[in-house]
């Protein structure tokens, strides 16, 4: 093989996400293609400059990263010990070229992919091809979120339109009401897992078809309802047509339960317990308590949808029904896709400890015979992709002090132990060149912003991080709800600290949009400095930045709505210290020595908004003036003593604990591998 055949089969397995050496051929082959397509690989090699091919050595840094992939493909085989899943979402995050994501929910998806593939999980995946993806951010002259939504190329990426043995496209059908729908999908290899992204956007499809599956949280509840009918039901019939076996189907919030009626369907035919045969193969996660993530439809506007497919399943309007509701004889009740998934799976698990117990206690109605700590719905606490998320500037001081291949050695006491034979003195050095890093990115980065910031960070000055999805119950500006006790932070003249904020709002959400603009106001406030910053256009590359080279990353939900929240469990790889509510992930994780809590116990529950967001606050405040800032800025010999070792314990204690790999882990042997009769 030469070697542009190698690097061609490079580019077309997402293995590259996680692999930085890959990615930095291909930025090498042409800087300008690779920036400008997202870091697209296929982008970079399709403009490649052959003067960079025909460097001197070039073709051999090119077989060593191919070898390595190959070795990655060829071994191990897949795990005898687990079975083969299908895991269904609306949304995958999997890398910054491919937006086909809009929070959490997409980017653990991703994580769950790509971790899968690690341990040699038998694995396929369920999703749509959203060609126009989550909207790209940028501001008005007056600081306010505008959209807009450039349409993915599909030559430009790593994805191959799925065909059969005679080169036609592979379709299946599904039903919208009356009218039949045709369903194309495209392949996308992560690793050794395999993707499938459905698609309606051909000519087999009528016109107002054809962008069914091109935005994500898009239109009204009609399209909402169509959207997870393909994915369900749609996405269970391409598995079929390509011969895909699976064990057991994971789906991932209501928006893919559909998919347990489909099953139903073809069981009907020739089991007469098919439903329970359904419950025995089906798992469900719930990963949100908001009320908004899960959807409920009218009676009206499901049936009429599910016409076609009723008469096929062979059911009464009011069993149909039944199936998504709490009280199946309350005619006025909506069908609820979460009760759904939760009737038709043989396991439901929420994704922290907390957020289990929230699950139990939101859900108790559907299980109103039982006590709450007996409704059947448990947790598997989620984690993150370590090697997507390590910083590839921080792998040298990783390498070196954890030995190299530690990656491979992750779940093992003995990796992480090493770093208590780290000093502090190069324990500190990594943490300031992180910070660096990201203050020199964040410089750049603004330049090309539609509005200008006129920013004046600091390496040397306590950096704190903040970046996510601006739902309202994260309270992206409970910082500034007292402005003088604020400012006095930043304006500190011994002891100052900078923010770094970025996050989009749903373009449906005006006060996800309003805290936007709240925030992006208050970088043009004098009192601030310089020293506040909002980044335009979060998406996993700002993301991937932000977790590595911030000091303390900040989360401040409103408790309990976190369900689980990932991107504080991303800083600990890198010494960063997490500052956050007792909600989600870090009641699991705080042991008072790796971070601080904000607020109450995660026991108390605040009834009042009004008095909680205060209270909230207020601790967060004295948190910053007391313990943060101090710890930060007290050295000895140059060294925060205090700040390393409370760094030291979340690197040992943490990095493990909440990664993708032990998320999976349990999964296989909690939820996945249950015995499933025949």
């Amino acid at each position: 093989m030469t070697t542009f055949d190698k690097l061609e089969r490079l580019s077309r397995n997402l293995w590259w996400s996680w692999h930085p050496e890959a990615l930095e051929l291909f930025r090498r082959l042409n800087p300008g293609a690779f920036r400008t397509a997202g870091n697209s690989p296929v982008a970079a090699l399709r403009m490649a400059d052959r003067d960079v091919l025909a460097e001197p050595g070039f073709g051999a840094e090119v077989d060593a990263v191919y070898d390595e992939f190959r070795a990655y493909m060829d071994s191990p085989g897949p795990r005898a010990d687990a079975p083969r899943t299908g895991y269904f979402c609306m949304e995958f995050g999997l890398h910054e070229s491919l937006p086909l994501y809009s929070g959490g929910l997409g980017i653990l998806a991703g994580d769950h992919v790509k971790a899968a593939s690690d341990v040699g999980l038998p694995f396929v995946g369920v999703g749509l091809f959203l060609r126009d993806g989550y909207f790209k951010q940028y501001f008005d002259p007056k600081g306010w979120q505008e959209d807009e939504y450039p349409s993915i190329d599909a030559t430009k990426h790593p994805v191959e339109l799925v065909r059969g043995p005679d080169g036609a496209e592979v379709v299946v059908t599904v039903y919208s009401g009356w009218q039949e729908v045709s369903l194309r999908a495209w392949r996308l290899q992560v690793g050794r897992s395999t993707l499938y992204l459905l698609d309606t956007d051909f000519d087999a499809n009528p016109y107002e078809y054809r962008f069914l599956t091109r935005r994500l949280y898009q239109g009204n509840r009609t399209t909402r309802l169509q959207q997870e009918i393909i994915l369900g039901i749609g996405g269970l019939r391409m598995l079929r047509a390509l011969g895909e076996q699976v064990d057991v189907y994971h789906m991932n919030e209501g928006h893919c339960a559909l998919l347990t009626l489909e099953l139903l369907r073809e069981r009907r035919e020739f089991d007469h317990d098919a439903e329970g045969w359904v419950k025995r193969n089906c798992v469900f996660t719930t990963h949100t308590p908001v009320l908004a993530g899960h959807d409920r439809f009218d009676p009206g506007l499901f049936l009429s949808q599910l016409a076609k497919f009723r008469e096929r399943l062979g059911v009464s309007e009011h069993d149909l029904l039944a199936w998504g509701r709490v009280s199946p004889h309350d005619i006025s009740e909506q069908f609820t896709m979460t009760v759904l998934g939760l009737k038709l799976a043989r396991s439901s698990n929420g994704v922290s400890r907390l957020n289990g117990e929230v699950a139990r206690r939101q859900w108790h109605h559907l299980y109103a015979n039982r006590s709450v700590d007996d409704v059947p719905i448990g947790h598997v606490t989620n984690g993150v992709h370590l090697p997507t998320w390590t910083a590839p500037h921080a792998r040298d001081f990783l390498n070196k002090t954890l030995g190299s291949g530690w990656l491979d050695r992750r779940e093992q006491d003995t990796t992480w132990s090493k770093l208590d034979k780290a000093s502090d003195a190069d324990l500190w050095s990594y943490r300031r060149s992180l910070r660096k890093a990201l203050i020199g990115f964040v410089e750049n980065h603004i330049r090309y912003q539609t509005m200008p910031q006129n920013a004046k960070l600091d390496p040397d000055v306590l950096t704190i991080g903040f970046a996510r999805r601006f739902a309202t119950y994260k309270r992206a500006p409970l910082l500034f709800r007292d402005l003088d006790r604020a400012a006095a932070l930043f304006n500190n003249p011994d002891r100052p600290i900078q923010v770094i904020y970025a996050g989009k709002a749903h373009p449906a959400d005006k006060e996800g949009q309003r805290f936007i603009h709240e925030i992006f106001e208050l970088t043009q406030d004098p009192r601030f400095n310089g020293r506040l910053v909002f980044l335009e256009n979060y998406n996993m590359e700002v993301g991937r930045m932000l977790v590595s080279g911030s000091d303390v990353w900040l989360n401040n939900p409103r408790r309990p709505y976190e369900a689980s929240g990932t991107s504080g469990q991303k800083v600990a790889i890198h010494g960063g210290l997490n500052l956050s509510i007792l909600d989600g992930w870090w009641p699991e994780g705080f042991d008072g020595t790796n971070g601080w809590a904000i607020g109450e116990d995660a026991s108390h529950v605040y009834k009042d908004p009004a008095v909680q967001d205060p209270e909230d606050a207020a601790f967060l405040y004295d948190t910053l003036f007391n313990s943060v800032v101090p710890t930060f800025y007290e050295t000895k010999d140059g060294i925060p003593t205090k700040w390393v070792s409370m760094m030291r314990s979340a690197l040992k204690g943490l990095s493990y604990q909440f990664s993708a790999h032990r998320m999976i882990e349990d999964y296989i042997r909690t939820i996945y591998r249950e015995e499933v009769p025949a």
